[in-house]
């Protein structure tokens, strides 16, 4: 018999908002005094109401709206129900059947939904007195949780990871949360499941049964995790046995996945409305809102770098980085006027790390100006393409002096196209706020 994965993936990201998701009580909780930033709300006491962070939503379905997905008109909260020590009212506050967004695609991958939650409490096991004990700090207790949910499209451990490190490329581009593995601020679920094929044709069907690994803390592990319950389910089958649907764990010193529990259906959650949180309605108007809030996307700004004639080698080194990213286009910006091509500065950056020496974009381009023998403009006709550009852009010149100082950039742009790119840029830009600041 041959088998192929069938991997589907629940991703949680907890948003970086300044309060929880159903309370005013801070949202940012690693490293923070055990149950120090509480109260009766996210400790589930009685009489305590909720209310929903706006922010919060708003975020998922800027997140959503990324992925092309449907966004509902209505929309609400439900209680899904189960008892673990982490959960203090014994219900969890989600979503069901209404969820903010649906239906959206990345590449071949399905997403099923992206919805909003809070997250649960932190067990801390550890030993008190001499005893082994378990410990619970509530400090995360109701923070914004994003749930993404796929299809199962996955068919290998490497196409989850190039997948779910690009999510964690988009959040941090749409800027709701820093996705951070190593703090719990990004965790990950796969559900996967083993098809027969024939002749290396796929059954139309799906398996009858998934595991869900749980307790991910890094793509690499991600992968060793994946390989592991792939090769566990492999040999079950091949014994003719039955794959038991559960939960499990990876040990990464025995490398091998181990029983938690059985997996729960959504039944088994007792899912109902939430009944003090009304409906959301979202109106065309607010969707409209949101999705011009987007940010250009890594895979927008990888076609627009290709364009530029960038290699790949040198695109996947500037993407992932928003600062490097930042810098580069800016200097980009500048060294057009000196006929430096892109590529020339994207691989000084790349291979040879000038981004570094230089923290300006300007000095960078004043270098390699200066590696291609460039004659410079004089003092005299610096100054007088100065005062040719703040005579014609007196817009642009009053916001500067009101604060906006990245207007500087474009009107440096602006004098350096009067010098036709032979401005010393340091020079000019000096003379400029010198002018700016005299009038």
């Amino acid at each position: 018999m041959k088998y192929e994965p069938v991997i589907g993936l629940e991703v949680h990201i907890e948003l970086s908002t300044d309060s929880k998701m159903f309370c005013g009580c801070p949202a940012y909780h690693f490293g923070k005094d055990p149950n120090s930033q509480v109260c009766p709300v996210c400790l589930g006491l009685p009489g305590a109401l909720p209310f929903a962070n706006k922010t919060a939503i708003e975020g998922c379905i800027r997140f959503g709206l990324s992925f092309g997905c449907e966004i509902s008109e209505l929309s609400k909260f439900d209680r899904k129900h189960y008892f673990y020590p982490d959960l203090p009212k014994s219900y969890q506050i989600s979503q069901y059947d209404l969820p903010f967004c649906r239906n959206g695609k990345y590449k071949n991958i399905g997403i099923t939904r992206i919805h909003m939650e809070e997250d649960t409490g932190k067990l801390i096991h550890t030993i008190l007195d001499g005893k082994q004990v378990s410990l619970v700090d509530f400090n995360r207790s109701g923070v914004p949780l994003v749930e993404l949910v796929t299809e199962p499209d996955f068919r290998n451990p490497e196409e989850v990871s190039e997948f779910l490190k690009e999510i964690q490329l988009i959040v941090r581009y749409l800027r709701i949360s820093t996705a951070d593995m190593e703090k719990g601020s990004m965790r990950l679920e796969a559900n996967i499941s083993l098809q027969q094929t024939t002749n290396n044709i796929q059954h139309t069907s799906l398996p009858d049964y998934k595991v869900e690994l749980k307790n991910i803390n890094s793509f690499k592990f991600l992968t060793k995790a994946i390989n592991a319950e792939i090769r566990r389910q492999g040999e079950l089958l091949e014994k003719g046995e039955k794959i038991k649907q559960e939960t499990r764990g990876y040990d990464e010193n025995k490398d091998r996945t181990f029983s938690q529990r059985s997996k729960e259906e959504a039944q088994d959650y007792r899912y109902f409305p939430e009944p003090d949180i009304p409906p959301i309605r979202i109106s065309n108007e607010e969707i409209k809102r949101l999705r011009d809030k987007i940010p250009e996307l890594p895979s927008d700004k990888r076609i627009r770098l290709r364009k530029l004639d960038l290699p790949d080698n040198y695109i996947e080194a500037l993407v992932p980085d928003l600062a490097r990213a930042k810098y580069f286009d800016n200097a980009c910006e500048l060294a057009g006027h000196y006929n430096v091509s892109a590529k020339t500065l994207a691989g000084v950056m790349v291979n040879q790390n000038l981004d570094e020496k230089y923290l300006e974009p300007a000095g960078l381009v004043q270098k390699l100006v200066e590696l291609q023998n460039v004659d410079y403009a004089s003092q005299t006709d610096v100054g007088e393409a100065i005062k040719k550009v703040i005579l014609e852009n007196d817009k642009a010149v009053k916001d500067y002096r009101a604060g906006k100082e990245q207007v500087l950039g474009f009107l440096i742009g602006l004098v350096q196209k009067e010098l036709k790119g032979k401005g010393k840029i340091e020079l000019v830009k000096e003379t400029l706020v010198s002018y700016m600041h005299g009038q």
